[in-house]
């Protein structure tokens, strides 16, 4: 038998009073406006190998953005001057990487289709809902597998590799196989040696 669910009692929260006027988002308003319609409309209509006219829009706008970086055209980026990401990165199908705060992804990374890198939240604590942001940071060579969440402040060291629909709420140390809800390193990661 499911509880019962009542809409008579006192709200924790009042909206009314939320309040974000300190947050800055690092662009005047038309700006951040004219990101939006350049990634609505030119980001979805180019072509899935036009990955160094997406990679020159986000520069443009102020991303730092490496070398032979792959993005597809679905990827979503709330403000790309808060993210840097490395050489020879991929950002897969529908990622969002929701950069309130700074996000830095480091080379040879792959960030795979459906994942969520977030840096915002709010204090559940506050009846104000009030907005905390903290960067996220992924070392290089790790691979996030498919419709991951990241949550705010997460660190990922180098070569890790993050398992499919995991939930990454803790940092995870460089050189594991981490996965679950919540992510947890499950073993050491080793590699082949190159074969040429």
């Amino acid at each position: 038998m499911s509880p019962e669910i009542r809409t008579d009692e006192e709200a924790w929260l009042d909206l009314r009073t939320y309040d974000q006027s300190w947050f800055d988002r690092g662009r005047s308003n038309p700006i951040i406006l004219l990101w939006w319609l350049v990634q609505g409309i030119l980001f979805p209509l180019s072509l899935h190998q036009m990955d160094s006219f997406r990679c020159a829009v986000l520069r443009l706008f102020g991303a730092k953005i490496g070398l032979g970086v792959k993005i597809r055209p679905t990827a979503r980026v709330t403000y790309p001057w808060k993210v840097a990401i490395g050489d020879y990165t991929w950002i897969g199908d529908d990622v969002v990487i929701y950069s309130l705060d700074n996000v830095t992804i480091g080379s040879h990374c792959v960030i795979s289709q459906k994942c969520y890198l977030c840096t915002g939240s709010h204090d559940p604590g506050d009846r104000s809902f009030g907005l905390k942001t903290t960067p996220i940071l992924i070392g290089n060579g790790t691979w996030i597998a498919a419709d991951c969440f990241l949550a705010p402040g997460v660190k990922i060291g180098s070569n890790v590799v993050i398992g499919a629909r995991s939930s990454v709420f803790a940092d995870i140390p460089a050189q594991k196989v981490a996965w679950g809800s919540p992510c947890r390193p499950q073993y050491d990661r080793k590699m082949n040696s190159y074969s040429s």
